[in-house]
């Protein structure tokens, strides 16, 4: 079992180079149009830039459009920065296109569970933990099963099923549901917050499964 998961690993990754070289050429054009209308709304920096935990828990710098406006006195809270053109970048995912160099470079994966906090590392329990145990994706089981919208509980779930159960199979559906997802804008956020509530630890460690 466990050589049968090294070698999808193995060819996984090589798929993972050749789709994110692929779509970072073809997507050119399309970036260069986003990041100049970020540049008009938001005012520079384009890219967002923060670190996160990657396979084992080793930190990389991800990269992706700004959908935001820097806090100010005016704009602490996430849903006062978020713009509305932000709000259109993240429904359609155009804001994930520079996380395919983070692909290419091997921090991430096309597929797997989404890079969270680094501040999150020390609140996960050891089961919840395994989520590094595969390189982080752009788009996971969790996000084709409602994205945002789901509790952090049933995310980490999600995260744990993939891990155990990750085929070249399951790769491809979860890829055709995610297209079907952003096509109809499923799941961007939870009710009445920009994007998640945090995650403050889960009952098993004496926090809950919900913040703020």
């Amino acid at each position: 079992m466990q050589h049968n998961q090294r070698r999808i690993d193995a060819i996984k990754r090589s798929f993972d180079i050749g789709a994110s070289a692929f779509g970072l050429v073809i997507t050119a054009p399309v970036q260069a149009g986003v990041a100049a209308l970020v540049l008009a709304t938001h005012g520079k920096p384009v890219l967002f830039r923060q670190e996160r935990p990657g396979k084992d828990g080793k930190i990389f710098e991800l990269v992706k459009f700004r959908t935001m406006l820097l806090p100010d006195e005016n704009h602490a809270t996430d849903e006062e920065r978020l713009t509305a053109v932000g709000r259109i970048l993240r429904s359609t995912s155009l804001d994930e296109l520079p996380t395919l160099w983070n692909v290419l470079k091997g921090d991430m994966s096309l597929i797997g569970p989404r890079p969270l906090l680094v501040s999150y590392l020390g609140q996960y329990s050891p089961e919840q933990a395994r989520r590094h145990e595969v390189r982080p994706g752009i788009t996971g089981l969790a996000q084709v099963r409602g994205r945002n919208a789901v509790s952090w509980e049933e995310r980490f779930q999600f995260d744990i099923e993939y891990v155990d159960n990750r085929s070249l199979a399951l790769d491809l559906k979860i890829l055709l549901q995610t297209v079907r997802s952003v096509l109809q804008r499923e799941g961007i956020n939870q009710e009445g917050h920009a994007t998640m509530t945090p995650f403050v630890g889960s009952e098993t460690k004496g926090g809950s499964d919900a913040c703020e």
